[in-house]
């Protein structure tokens, strides 16, 4: 085959083929570099609308963390005052223990030098016996039990009736002359009766229209609810309890300022922190102007006269307090009206008598605030506005925290303790009462010849059955005034307990 046509051939095909890419080179150029900046200038476009996306999600970010930092800023704020105040109280607390502990310290080294001086007086008296003893056993020619066994029988033998008949000659005596020492009586017997308060309602009970209004009580992320209780100083409780939430507060006032500070609130329908504070301040000046109210109208109703404004408002403060259920304001008043009546019949100073049962438990209201029992707290304060000295003591030693130096302080302590003791003025707790009952019947029964015991009239009379053959009538006199005796030593009470011991003797015959 010739050479010479193929390498023709073949220069015409690659001339041809150069032509062609030369052609299609030209040809596409432009489509190319077009595209080119199509795909750069779309790149570009969301190149900015990523980073604008990024931007916003940033600036987002930043402020979520800003308003979380606040926020727990707060918080730590909050609980770092929650624990000063923790500390403060836990110092407190601390001080009045070492100084307990000091004042039990010297009592203690006071006692173990009394006790040794007793124990050497009682060294020398055993000392002393032991010789009378042994002079006795030579004179009688009889031992020391062989001569006394003698003896109580024949004084048990002889003085029985003897013992018997004397004890209702003095009882006897003892009601002929009851009316002429009822005076003496009444001021001294009652004093044994008075009691300390104890508050022990410190929640309240706000009722809400329906369930949806706890969530706008709570607010955004709980907002409402602790600008609420950081304006009140009081702690909202929202649990289960259908349609209801519980204000909880030690203080009283405050209690009573947030309770309608919430049902305003509820009532509007417009919660927020703003309008919180505001409704809190309203509330707390109806309740100064409803303190100081009730404070003149206390005085007005108990017939006190010349207080300083100043006591009357503390005074009022007493209205959101109780014991016992027994509201502090209506017991002062009734105190100062069953003075009036008790000064008038010992012949006492009737005015200071009423100023100072209507006051005598002044340091109630304030309690809470300072350091101290009320009885001193009132005491103090009453000082302050020049209220009598006479009225200071009867404040100041009505639970026998100092002595009492007029009969005016022993009739305010024995009126006081009249208005808390009268039936219906107080209650107890179901379980409490159940456990008085049972101690008071327990301890009946727990004494020898005692058949059966019954606590009556909410245990305040005990009756007790005795068995005829084992205690006989004197016995049963005896035996009544040591379940009394033993009832004072282990119980507290209000009031008295009457104690009664029945000794029945029973003849049964059959006809045949």
């Amino acid at each position: 085959m010739p050479v010479l046509p193929f390498i023709w051939v073949l220069i015409g095909l690659l001339a041809g083929t150069s032509i062609t890419a030369v052609a299609m080179w030209f040809y596409l150029k432009p489509k190319t570099e077009q595209a080119y900046l199509d795909l750069q200038k779309e790149i570009d476009e969301k190149r900015a609308a990523a980073e604008l996306e990024n931007a916003a999600l940033l600036k987002s970010a930043q402020q979520e963390a800003k308003q979380l930092r606040l926020e727990a800023e707060k918080v730590a704020e909050r609980r770092y005052q929650d624990l000063a105040r923790a500390e403060e109280r836990v110092d407190s607390r601390n001080e009045k223990l070492d100084q307990q502990a000091k004042k039990l310290e010297a009592r203690e080294q006071m006692l173990n030098k009394r006790q040794s001086r007793l124990d050497r007086r009682q060294n020398e008296l055993d000392q002393i016996a032991q010789e009378h003893r042994a002079k006795l056993e030579e004179v009688a020619a009889l031992s020391n039990d062989d001569a006394k066994q003698l003896l109580l029988q024949e004084v048990e033998k002889e003085s029985r009736q003897d013992m018997a008949r004397l004890m209702r000659e003095i009882e006897d005596q003892a009601k002929e002359t009851a009316e002429s020492k009822a005076r003496e009586y009444i001021a001294m017997a009652i004093q044994r009766v008075a009691s300390d308060q104890v508050a022990d309602i410190t929640v309240s009970s706000v009722a809400l229209p329906k369930e949806e209004m706890k969530g706008r009580i709570i607010g955004r992320n709980g907002r409402n609810i602790r600008a609420f209780e950081q304006a009140a100083g009081v702690d909202i409780v929202v649990d289960d309890t259908p349609e209801a939430v519980i204000v909880s507060s030690f203080d009283s006032v405050r209690r009573e300022v947030a309770r309608r500070a919430l049902e305003r609130l509820i009532t509007d329908g417009r919660i927020h922190p703003a309008r919180i504070e505001k409704l809190i301040k309203d509330a707390q000046k109806e309740v100064d102007k409803d303190i100081k109210e009730a404070g003149d109208q206390a005085a007005y109703e108990a017939n006190v006269h010349g207080l300083h404004p100043q006591v009357l408002a503390m005074l009022g403060r007493l209205k959101y307090r109780t014991s016992y259920g027994q509201n502090q304001l209506h017991h002062a008043i009734e105190a100062a009206k069953i003075a009036s009546v008790l000064a008038s019949e010992l012949g006492a100073n009737v005015e200071m008598a009423k100023m100072g049962a209507l006051l005598h438990d002044l340091g109630k209201a304030m309690d809470h605030e300072q350091e101290g029992t009320h009885a001193a707290l009132g005491a103090e304060y009453a000082k302050r506005f020049r209220v009598p000295d006479i009225v200071i003591n009867a404040i100041a030693s009505h639970h026998h925290e100092v002595e009492q130096e007029s009969v005016e302080a022993i009739i305010v302590e024995a009126a006081d303790a009249i208005s808390g003791a009268r039936p219906g003025a107080r209650r107890e707790s179901l379980e409490n009462y159940i456990k008085r009952v049972r101690t008071l019947e327990e301890i009946a029964t727990s004494f020898q010849g005692v058949e059966s015991a019954y606590a009556l009239q909410a245990g305040r009379e005990i009756r007790i059955l005795v068995k005829p053959g084992k205690i006989d009538d004197l016995g049963a006199m005896r035996l009544s005034k040591d379940i009394a005796k033993t009832i004072e030593d282990s119980m507290q009470y209000p009031g008295q307990i009457q104690v009664t011991v029945i000794r029945e003797t029973r003849a049964v015959g059959f006809a045949k």
